[in-house]
């Protein structure tokens, strides 16, 4: 009888691990869930950006197309 219950409040428990969240993050209305996405993923935008200036991608570019001589004429 003990084995039955813990084996089915194991097999409970798995399932509910598996099936998402048992309260959603957003809202059922699709006008509010949008504005809960935009707000949520704002951050997200400027993730480029971030990564530009990390690899140092977004500094001007010094070399040219032109050959330069480099001493005086």
């Amino acid at each position: 009888m003990l084995r039955s219950v813990l084996m089915v409040l194991f097999l409970g428990f798995v399932l509910s691990c598996t099936s998402g969240c048992l309260i959603p993050i957003y809202s059922g209305d699709p006008e509010t869930r949008v504005m809960q996405l935009v707000n949520s993923s704002e951050g997200l935008r400027l993730v480029p950006d971030e990564w530009q200036r990390f690899w140092f991608l977004d500094q001007p570019n010094h070399m040219t197309i032109y050959r330069v001589h480099g001493g005086i004429i």
